[in-house]
């Protein structure tokens, strides 16, 4: 489907010219306006995390690293030919 174009409006004037530039230069302030909270709203920063926390979390993603290695290992002994590698006899 074709978009609808909207008809252009004619100026006559250089004031009517004028004044259609300012109003299209408050709606963009408005919008960046309201584009800059939503921006905000978007990026919340996070809190400092304790020493504790920092700990706990290098150690869950440790984990999280070392069961990804076996899944891996074992997909490639099982499935080594689907992934281009040849089975072992």
């Amino acid at each position: 489907m074709l978009p609808v174009q909207k008809p252009t409006p004619q100026y006559r004037t250089l004031d009517e010219i004028r004044l259609r530039k300012e109003e299209l230069a408050e709606s963009l302030q408005r919008d960046n306006q309201q584009f800059e909270k939503l921006w905000k709203q978007l990026f919340v920063p996070r809190k400092e995390s304790t020493k504790g926390e920092f700990i706990s979390g290098l150690i869950s993603n440790g984990i999280t690293a070392f069961d990804t290695f076996l899944l891996v290992r074992k997909l490639l002994k099982n499935y080594g030919g689907i992934f281009g590698r040849k089975k072992r006899k």
